[in-house]
C-alpha cells in the first residue's frame, strides 16, 4: 500500500519518530493514524527493551528551581556525548528536573512510576522510553535531589 507523504509527516510531526519507522507503521496500518501511533508505541518498547543492556558513559546533570522555594537536580545519563548536546535529551532532562521538583519521589524506581506531571496518561518511565525511541540510544535516570526551603 503507497502512503501519502502528508500522513507520514503528520504521524513524524505526532510522535517524532524517523521518517521510515512512520512509514512503516503506517503500512501495518493500513494508512489508519491512530492504530499507527499504537505500533509505534509497542516498537519503542521493543527498541528499549534492546538498549537497556547498554552501557551508559555520558550524561548531564540538570537543575530546576521553582519560585525560589524548591529545586531539584538530577543525573541523567546516556551512551554518548553526541546525544548529551541534543535538545531531546536536554529537555528530558528538564522535564524529570521538574518532576522531581514537583512531586517529591522518594528514589528513582518512585519516579518512573510516577505519572507524568504534563500527562497523566503517561508514566515517567514511558516518557523515557519514548525518549530511548526516538533518540536511538540506552538512556537511564541515575540519580537525583530535591531541595525545599525550610526542610532538612
Amino acid at each position: 500500500m503507497a502512503i501519502d507523504i502528508s500522513k507520514i509527516k503528520e504521524l513524524r510531526d505526532k510522535t517524532g519518530v524517523s521518517i521510515g519507522e512512520c512509514r512503516a507503521a503506517l503500512e501495518k496500518a493500513n494508512g489508519n493514524i491512530e492504530r499507527a501511533v499504537e505500533l509505534l508505541k509497542v516498537r519503542g518498547v521493543e527498541i528499549a527493551e534492546k538498549k537497556a543492556a547498554r552501557a551508559v558513559g555520558a550524561g548531564i546533570i540538570e537543575t530546576y528551581i521553582h519560585a525560589g522555594r524548591v529545586g531539584a537536580m538530577i543525573e541523567l545519563a546516556c551512551e554518548t556525548d553526541f546525544v548529551v548536546r541534543t535538545d531531546d535529551f536536554k529537555n528530558l532532562a528538564h522535564e524529570l528536573a521538574m518532576q522531581v521538583a514537583s512531586m517529591d519521589p522518594k528514589d528513582v524506581e518512585d519516579l518512573e512510576g510516577q505519572e507524568y506531571i504534563r500527562d497523566p496518561s503517561l508514566k515517567v518511565k514511558d516518557l523515557v522510553t519514548n525518549a530511548v525511541a526516538k533518540i536511538g540510544e540506552n538512556i537511564k535516570i541515575v540519580r537525583f535531589i530535591r531541595f525545599e526551603l525550610g526542610q532538612g
